[in-house]
């Protein structure tokens, strides 16, 4: 019935709507249409699954390799964009300042929609060894997301998982569980 991409849609305008309340005076047509496809790459940049079944290779498949055919990842334009580009000369930059604000709220959005909170009442999966998980990192870049594979579990005594070993593509990372999002649940459990 579509649930999944109303969804989504659901979610893009909850982040537009006031967006574009605040900054819509700000942007002509043609800004305004920039901006889509600045969201647009956004959207299709978020992972899907894994590419192959090999646990170092840590390439998410996107929308974009589907709709683009290309493995190749989309690099946000250098530079700082601040608040103050609002309000300057530069179009551009207004517009990369606006995409940066959309990408933060929409990705903390996202990453909440993929985790299930629910009260303890009933006990959940733990994390088990080589379960790829999406890494929570307010530092990345603009559509980028770092995905691992965990390599090792920390249980406490009674037994429920509190800290992982997480194995990214260049590096191996300690991290607690509420900092990861299950993306793919090992086959072995």
């Amino acid at each position: 019935m579509g649930g999944v991409w109303e969804r989504m849609v659901r979610s893009v305008r909850n982040i537009l709507n006031p967006m574009l309340h605040e900054f819509g005076h700000r942007l002509d047509d043609e800004m305004y249409r920039t901006f889509l496809c600045e969201v647009e790459a956004i959207l299709n940049s978020r992972p899907l699954t894994p590419v192959s079944s090999d646990s170092d290779d840590l390439d998410p498949l996107t929308p974009n390799h589907l709709l683009m055919l290309k493995s190749n990842v989309f690099i946000p334009p250098p530079g700082d964009f601040k608040q103050d580009d609002m309000y300057g000369y530069k179009r551009w930059r207004r517009i990369q300042h606006l995409a940066n604000v959309f990408w933060s709220r929409w990705r903390k959005e996202y990453l909440v929609n993929l985790q299930q909170r629910q009260k303890w009442n009933h006990p959940k999966r733990n994390y088990h060894l080589d379960d790829i998980v999406l890494l929570k990192d307010e530092y990345l870049p603009r559509s980028a997301w770092s995905l691992g594979h965990i390599t090792r579990t920390e249980p406490d005594k009674s037994g429920i998982v509190r800290n992982v070993k997480v194995k990214t593509k260049g590096t191996e990372l300690r991290r607690p569980v509420h900092k990861l999002v299950l993306l793919l649940p090992s086959k072995s459990f």
